[in-house]
């Protein structure tokens, strides 16, 4: 019998799964200081927008710490996909990639990347859920890092954390408006590992604006995420 096939039997997730969720129940101590913590900033290219039927074309990441990109940690991975779109080409430039990554080999590699880290992304919620419909046949059904959305980080810095989100014009807070406003260069757009470090960077931008207004410690940027 194949592991596949007793896993399926059993109903019990992998270990490396298993490992990933304990190394995870400890959490982040609320008073760390920024400079100390380590986030994950990631962006996913699929075939489409919904959850349910498209599929993960690339995803690309990399890591922050002590407050700089670290550039020679990024990835870009190709998880094998069942479907694509027609227009994905047209859109993200991808051609046919070979040797793409299985499903246990992309989250083998994906949880042992990002582990207890912060995960960071521009409208991350719609790549969290495309990664998880991708884990779920593994048993993988929630992350339980904490996330942070630089859309909603960049409403509440300049807005305020009680910002009215009817009255905010969505297309001024877009990955493109938001460099652009942050004088951040585009370049590489609509390849994962190129959004990611565009998200990076503009993370970092609004990282310094928060300790303007005092952020000092986990708590502070978590606060009302």
């Amino acid at each position: 019998m194949s592991w596949w096939e007793f896993w399926k039997r059993k109903g019990a997730k992998p270990d490396f799964v298993q490992s990933f969720l304990e190394s995870n129940e400890s959490g982040i101590p609320s008073l760390r200081s920024i400079n100390q913590l380590v986030f994950t900033v990631l962006d996913t290219e699929t075939t489409g927008l919904d959850t349910s039927k498209d599929a993960i074309l690339s995803f690309g990441a990399l890591k922050i710490e002590q407050e700089k990109i670290l550039v020679n940690q990024s990835v870009e991975w190709y998880p094998h996909a069942e479907s694509h779109g027609k227009n994905t080409v047209a859109i993200h430039e991808l051609v046919e990639i070979p040797n793409k990554l299985s499903r246990e080999e992309f989250a083998r590699q994906l949880l042992d990347y990002i582990g207890n880290s912060i995960l960071v992304g521009h409208h991350i919620g719609f790549d969290l859920e495309m990664l998880l419909a991708y884990l779920k046949p593994l048993g993988f059904t929630r992350f339980p890092n904490p996330v942070i959305d630089t859309f909603s980080f960049a409403i509440r810095l300049e807005v305020g954390p009680q910002a009215d989100l009817s009255r905010i014009k969505k297309e001024d807070y877009s990955l493109d408006a938001l460099c652009m406003r942050y004088e951040i260069e585009l370049d590489d757009r609509h390849t994962a590992p190129g959004d990611a470090l565009l998200t990076a960077l503009l993370f970092l931008k609004l990282l310094k604006k928060g300790k303007k207004k005092g952020f000092k410690n986990f708590k502070d940027l978590m606060k009302n995420f």
